[in-house]
């Protein structure tokens, strides 16, 4: 990984913080200039960022992005290098781990199997040293926002797995941190689990307005839940907004690839078309000059069977019960359909016809 031009340090970081809070009210979190190095690897490089108030924002990214990294920095379990953590409007870059009013809800829920579920929910406000009788209060109103209600007097090992993943939200919810981080919470959940818990969270954050921090490297996860994805490679953001945005926008092929499913076809711009292993293919819009290095990108969707401008032989197919996808070798290209299981019977070994119209592919320079 490439070393920075500057040597980081957090000396002489220029930060005004009552500009920040003016210009900026509806910023819960902002991070500037945030690295981290560890020897000469750099697990985070100088990352910006500005999380809303309210919003559920995803850190997705592939092992080693540095999503961990950044969620570690921003709780406190790690010193930055370079940077500023700014929570609320005042500086927590430096500050300890139980003075960032932040609640976090791991993987593992971490429930004392000692303690019921209302004790375990309470047990943040009975060291705060809160009344028992707001205790009680602020306990019932968490667990009915978890609808577990009728399970305060259990203990966890009574519990179902998901219903485990509630309580260790509900001890979150129940003072109102700042911000809640969540760091990849349903990775231990099997897939019909996680969907239920998917719906739950979404739920209980629309209820709540809670401002969530939702780690993952579940793409689909992140496309579900969040109301803006930060889509992380290499220690850096790759591209910040909506899921629409993410998938139908993807600013370079790192995120075409990553979020959903697609075939990219790379290949060299000659005389305003894209040379590709499937044969020229026109480029709509702005055309980059000839020898520029380029690629298509082709969502499952938008490609018509049974018709069209190319020709394959059927590799493979995969039944989804509504959909059938369909995986397609072109030559040296794999190409990825996917149609109504009902629409169509395609046999694998069949040479089947297929294309899409010119405004569905997305053209993108190649600077990987």
């Amino acid at each position: 990984m490439r070393m920075p031009a500057d040597p980081i340090t957090t000396k002489g970081t220029n930060f005004d913080m009552s500009a920040a809070s003016a210009s900026t009210p509806e910023i819960k979190l902002k991070v500037q200039g945030l690295a981290k190095l560890y020897g000469h690897t750099i697990a985070l490089d100088h990352v910006d960022l500005d999380v809303r108030k309210g919003e559920l924002l995803t850190l997705l990214g592939p092992s080693g992005s540095g999503k961990t990294t950044l969620l570690q920095l921003i709780c406190g379990l790690q010193e930055p290098t370079a940077g500023t953590i700014v929570i609320d409007s005042k500086d927590q870059t430096h500050a300890p781990v139980n003075k960032r009013d932040i609640g976090v809800v791991f993987q593992n829920y971490a429930l004392f199997p000692h303690m019921t579920v209302a004790e375990n929910v309470g047990f943040a406000l009975k060291m705060r040293k809160l009344p028992k009788a707001e205790i009680n209060t602020k306990v019932a109103k968490a667990l009915e926002t978890v609808g577990l209600a009728h399970a305060a007097e259990r203990s966890p090992s009574q519990l179902s797995g998901g219903q485990q993943q509630r309580v260790a939200l509900a001890r979150c919810l129940v003072y109102d941190p700042a911000i809640i981080l969540m760091d990849e919470p349903l990775g231990a959940l099997d897939a019909k689990l996680r969907e239920v818990m998917q719906i739950e969270i979404k739920r209980i954050h629309r209820e709540t307005g809670a401002t969530i921090i939702f780690v993952t490297h579940d793409q689909q996860e992140a496309l579900a839940l969040s109301d803006r994805i930060c889509l992380m490679n290499n220690g850096k953001i790759a591209q910040l907004g909506t899921p629409r945005q993410m998938y139908d926008e993807p600013q370079n092929l790192f995120v075409a690839d990553f979020i959903g499913v697609s075939s990219i076809l790379r290949g060299t711009v000659k005389a305003g078309a894209l040379e590709t292993a499937i044969g020229t293919l026109p480029i709509a819009g702005e055309i980059p000059a000839d020898g520029t290095m380029g690629a298509f990108v082709v969502r499952p969707e938008v490609i018509t069977l049974g018709e069209g401008f190319c020709e394959g032989r059927v590799r493979e197919t995969v039944y989804g019960g509504s959909e059938l996808r369909v995986i397609i070798d072109a030559g040296s290209q794999e190409i990825i359909a996917r149609a109504p299981s009902q629409a169509m019977e395609v046999k694998v070994g069949s040479t089947i016809r297929f294309g899409w119209a010119s405004d569905a592919a997305r053209f993108l320079v190649d600077r990987d």
